[in-house]
């Protein structure tokens, strides 16, 4: 039976710990699933149905179920931990270089240039927390019209502006400009526009817009397109692609959108892949170091994907991954190197252990197989393995 439809869903930062070269990032010990186990009360019955505590490495005791999927534990073999890079590890490209970081802030010639062409002055310019970066800069910002520009370990610089102050067009409009000068030496892996509104405390908005760097090299979503398949991009991934081997992007502003929009898209007769990524999980909850309210939100999806498994039709393959962890229980507040999980369900799916596989592009090379495209991108296939 060929494979028609593909959900690749990518619950950000749900790492599983135990990269080898996790010490080489400042992250030995981490594993996010591992804090997350610890949380009472966690309770996932549908991951554990797919194999989740069958992976290598993981704690077996905690399964209370049989898998009904296939299962592995994935490396990544790029230079980074942050969504780009492991996204376009999915997508078929290895990183050889790490995107630039700037834990100092930004050099002079870059914000000099971005005041210029915005005519905004920049406050902060250093390696902040999202939610106290506007804490402790708001009020500067509202009083004389400025942009917050801040930064992480990652490779990102961020936007912040009070939606009173500069509408979120203008605040769009300057994250483009600051898009289109970050090139070359200078080419982070994204601009993110951050607004806010109301008083202190202030309030992040889910109008938030990531401008990712174009792919450096072909992707299998570009594959895809060139065979005639669709491409549908929800959540940030359209983002993170630059748009580039998208035939449909659909933003979301939630998990919980996220889900509602999946569920939509199994009544959809689409024949390709339908790529998601849910981002609360990182964005929400692994950078605030909040295990409870991650446990929480994981449980959630769990509860919600029982009822999308049996919804999926006969040449349907779903596909659950992640891009890198953010281990709520490690120190810090970034992401943390890790391998991830890797679920295969579907009707002909065997369930077996997988193993370990080398690259998170084991992924994008397996999507190309099962819809019979020709692939020559980085990864192996394993559908010989998977498919009865």
């Amino acid at each position: 039976m060929k494979t028609k439809r593909i959900f690749l869903m990518v619950m950000d930062s749900f790492g599983i710990g135990g990269a080898k070269d996790a010490a080489r990032f400042g992250d030995e010990g981490c594993d996010t699933l591992r804090s997350l186990m610890r949380v009472e009360g966690f309770s996932v019955p549908a991951l554990d149905s797919l194999g989740l505590f069958h992976i290598n490495g993981t704690d077996h005791s905690f399964s209370k179920a049989e898998p009904i999927g296939a299962y592995a534990r994935v490396c990544e073999q790029s230079e980074g931990k942050d969504s780009t890079i492991g996204h376009w590890e999915l997508a078929g490209i290895r990183s050889e270089e790490p995107l630039p970081t700037y834990p100092n802030g930004f050099p002079p010639e870059i914000i000099e240039e971005f005041e210029y062409r915005t005519g905004r002055k920049v406050l902060c310019n250093k390696a902040y927390s999202g939610t106290e970066v506007i804490k402790d800069y708001a009020a500067e910002q509202r009083e004389t019209g400025g942009l917050i520009v801040y930064t992480s370990v990652d490779s990102v610089m961020q936007i912040a502006a009070h939606t009173d102050v500069i509408p979120l067009t203008e605040l769009y409009r300057c994250c483009e400009m600051a898009r289109e000068m970050l090139s070359g030496e200078h080419c982070v892996g994204r601009v993110i526009a951050r607004p806010f509104i109301g008083e202190y405390p202030y309030q992040r908005t889910a109008d938030r817009h990531d401008y990712s760097a174009v792919p450096p090299k072909t992707t299998v979503l570009q594959l895809l397109q060139k065979h005639g398949l669709d491409t549908i991009a929800v959540g940030k991934i359209n983002d993170i692609f630059a748009g580039v081997g998208i035939s449909e992007a659909i933003r979301t502003g939630s998990n919980d959108e996220g889900m509602e929009i999946m569920s939509s898209l199994l009544d959809r007769d689409f024949h390709g892949l339908c790529f998601v990524n849910f981002v609360d999980f990182d964005t929400v909850f692994g950078h605030r170091r909040n295990a409870k309210g991650y446990a929480e939100a994981v449980m959630r999806l769990d509860t919600w994907l029982d009822g999308f498994i049996r919804g999926l039709r006969e040449d349907d393959i779903l596909m659950i991954t992640a891009d890198h962890g953010c281990d709520p229980g490690y120190k810090g507040t970034d992401h943390t190197r890790e391998n991830v999980p890797l679920l295969v369900y579907g009707k002909a799916v065997n369930p077996v252990n997988i193993g370990e596989r080398e690259s998170f592009s084991d992924v994008a090379a397996t999507v190309a197989d099962l819809l019979d495209i020709p692939y020559d991108l980085n990864g192996e296939s394993f559908k010989e393995v998977l498919i009865k």
